[in-house]
């Protein structure tokens, strides 16, 4: 009899051991998800498994705190990583705390186009929402990562190379200036330049080039017409250089006047023989290719085709380059839409108070 009762006793408890083994393995295990589309949760660095736990749980990203610490017990030599993560379809307990133990952080993308310069990308940055654009101006005004190659340059301007760049909520302007840097460079080791190459004169060439054409094929014919004018002492006359100017005492308006013509800023080549003091743009590999590797031509001209193409005319002397600007001056005007008519319009006639005399 008493034999009988003690296995009862032992069957229960084995009964009650495997419910609380299938209950915490439900617990760690079973997906859940209590949001509808997606959610953000944004770990701080130093935050402990506790504090995560209740993140999680108030999120609606796990069941409950006891499933994400009930999952540390059974990994304690896991370490947790600081982020923002992003959680989009059911998971279990333990797929969150992998995921977060592996620093599977949620990134950002920011996506600099070739020939942006860093006001442009300050406010791509803007856009972010987490990042200010007036922060990153100002690292960007910061040259010291850059004078090893380029001892003299003014700012960062040029070496924040153009591509995509994967930031979390977490990251800094400085981060992201010295990622882009680090693109830069490289980009330039893989370009494969001469030994003794002057990249700061390099770089503010190939900006040149990359403002004033987007056709590849172009690069090196525009970078030999302003080597070709340098050689000569012939002014640059470069026109993204005035915008740039404009852009630098924050008074461009969104066309050349003949006051920023006039402009004695040194980044204006109409006002300053020579290159400006910097690049005027962040320019792609292939305008620093030019740069490095220009055509052989006698040209000192160019200007847009008429076939709105994106093309240009090149010429070696001021009379042909006279006839492909009158060229393409016709092509404008007679693209251009007709002047608007004058609209016909009807008066309505005062009725007159007089009486006509019966």
């Amino acid at each position: 009899m008493r034999g009988g009762c003690l296995l009862r006793v032992f069957l229960a408890g084995l009964l009650l051991a495997l419910a609380g083994v299938a209950f915490a393995g439900w617990l760690v295990f079973s997906p859940y998800r209590a949001f509808s589309d997606e959610q953000f949760v944004d770990i701080g660095k130093g935050t402990g498994s506790n504090a995560i736990a209740g993140q999680l749980a108030s999120a609606g990203v796990i069941r409950s705190r006891a499933a994400f610490v009930l999952t540390r017990f059974l990994r304690p030599r896991a370490r947790l990583q600081a982020g923002e993560y992003r959680f989009d379809r059911p998971a279990s307990a333990w797929t969150v705390f992998d995921r977060i133990a592996r620093g599977d952080v949620f990134y950002y993308e920011i996506t600099i186009p070739e020939g942006s310069n860093m006001f442009d990308i300050a406010s791509a940055v803007d856009q972010l929402g987490f990042l200010s654009g007036a922060d990153f101006l100002r690292a960007a005004r910061r040259p010291a990562l850059i004078h090893d190659l380029a001892p003299n340059a003014p700012t960062l301007e040029g070496y924040l190379f153009p591509s995509t760049y994967r930031v979390t909520r977490n990251a800094t302007s400085d981060q992201l200036t010295r990622m882009m840097v680090g693109e830069f460079r490289r980009q330039w080791r893989a370009l494969d330049a001469a030994p003794g190459t002057d990249v700061q004169r390099t770089v503010i060439m190939a900006s040149l080039v990359e403002k004033e054409t987007a056709l590849p094929a172009e690069r090196p014919e525009v970078a030999s017409v302003y080597y070709n004018r340098l050689r000569i002492g012939m002014p640059l006359d470069c026109d993204p250089t005035t915008i740039y100017a404009a852009l630098l005492e924050n008074r461009y308006r969104g066309t050349i006047y003949r006051s920023d013509l006039q402009n004695t800023n040194p980044y204006n080549t109409y006002a300053h023989a020579g290159l400006p003091p910097g690049p005027i743009a962040n320019p792609g590999a292939a305008s620093l290719r030019a740069a490095l590797q220009p055509a052989q031509t006698n040209y000192l001209y160019f200007v847009r085709k008429p076939d709105n193409s994106g093309a240009h005319t090149f010429s070696a002397t001021l009379a042909q380059h006279n006839a492909a600007v009158e060229a393409y001056r016709r092509s404008q005007r007679a693209a251009a839409p007709p002047p608007p008519q004058p609209k016909p319009t009807v008066t309505r006639g005062r009725r007159s108070s007089r009486r006509r005399a019966s």
